[in-house]
């Protein structure tokens, strides 16, 4: 009891500590959004809910669907913003605008002109996905390279902010006016605490292989499944160790509105935190240079890091909710299988 307690106290410290916006009706918002937009701008942002545009996700630069910065008024620009701070807490804005910038960092590495849209914090697109408030489920999101925020909501109450994902690169900024800004450092530096506070017998049990994973394993899979279940357990852990993954764990969920974060830690307490692994894959030591990955899973959450690509100097995350990803629920599951798998598999054939 006294550990129950104990762990009980721990995080409602860390919500205290993180003082999130407790948003959580985001059709205001969303309809602000939408009546600032004409007709065109509608067309490009406004799909049915059940659209397969709903589920062609991505974290990589390539051309979307939505409407970008690049489209809207200054109206419209504040408008869109108002709804990504509504949706996050504040942990998670701050991030999701640090990722914008990072592109005018990787135009300056990379010797690009300054109007290449490549490489672009203006190239980010909002989609609106079914019709904000009432009864009926909708959804929106924002993505771009490195960022896939995905959001549905029914009744007033987030339903599923997932997939949701956040990279970084460079991971660690090495020259220039941003240097040795990281803006995932909590998910590394906490990482890396959890690991080497385990002792040599554990440290066996959590780490699974020498070399890490080329990229999250997941990648942008319509539906995740749980991946194998490898590494160390919640309950072989001591009080200390499991402090540092509860932690690491928050840092992962202070990204989402503290309404929404609660309910999936309700679902942690529910199925026992001892249901939760840490995994860790590749090189044990904190510096540019050594690839490592590792991922948290249980409670149907699962939570992945990677650190491998451009001399692992590039971090990927992503947050997946193996019950309700997209908040799709088994009749939305059944009509994307009956309306739009099949005629993907068939325009495959051709």
């Amino acid at each position: 009891m006294n550990r129950i307690r104990m762990t009980c106290c721990f995080l409602f410290a860390c919500l205290l500590q993180l003082g999130i916006s407790f948003a959580q009706d985001l059709a205001p918002a969303a309809n602000a959004f939408i009546e600032s937009l004409d007709a065109d701008a509608k067309r490009q942002a406004c799909f049915p809910f059940d659209h397969r545009e709903r589920f062609d996700w991505h974290f990589v630069p390539r051309q979307r669907n939505g409407l970008t910065f690049h489209h809207m008024t200054a109206q419209q620009k504040a408008a869109a913003l108002d709804l990504m701070r509504a949706s996050l807490g504040e942990p998670g804005v701050k991030r999701t605008e640090a990722i914008f910038e990072l592109e005018n960092v990787l135009r300056d590495v990379e010797n690009r002109p300054a109007n290449d849209r490549y490489r672009d914090p203006l190239n980010y697109y909002f989609s609106i996905f079914g019709t904000p408030g009432g009864e009926n489920e909708w959804g929106w999101r924002l993505e771009g390279h490195h960022l896939s925020l995905n959001f549905s909501s029914r009744n007033q109450t987030i339903v599923s902010a997932t997939p949701s994902f956040m990279g970084s690169n460079p991971a660690l900024v090495l020259s220039g006016p941003f240097m040795n800004q990281q803006v995932l450092a909590e998910e590394t530096d906490q990482g890396f605490a959890l690991l080497h506070a385990l002792d040599e017998t554990q440290r066996k049990q959590a780490k699974f292989s020498e070399k890490a994973p080329v990229d999250i394993i997941t990648s942008n899979d319509r539906e995740a499944a749980l991946l194998d279940p490898k590494g160390i357990a919640y309950g072989s852990l001591n009080e200390n160790q499991q402090h540092l993954l509860q932690s690491l764990l928050m840092t992962y969920l202070s990204r989402y509105t503290a309404t929404y974060r609660d309910i999936l830690l309700e679902r942690i307490h529910k199925q026992g935190w001892e249901d939760l692994t840490f995994a860790w894959a590749g090189s044990e030591t904190n510096a540019v240079g050594e690839p490592h990955y590792y991922r948290i899973q249980g409670a149907d959450l699962l939570i992945e890091y990677d650190n491998v690509q451009n001399n692992a100097n590039h971090v990927h995350t992503v947050v997946r909710d193996l019950q309700n990803d997209f908040g799709q629920g088994d009749a939305l599951r059944s009509h994307y299988q009956r309306e739009h798998l099949p005629n993907a598999l068939a325009k495959q054939g051709q």
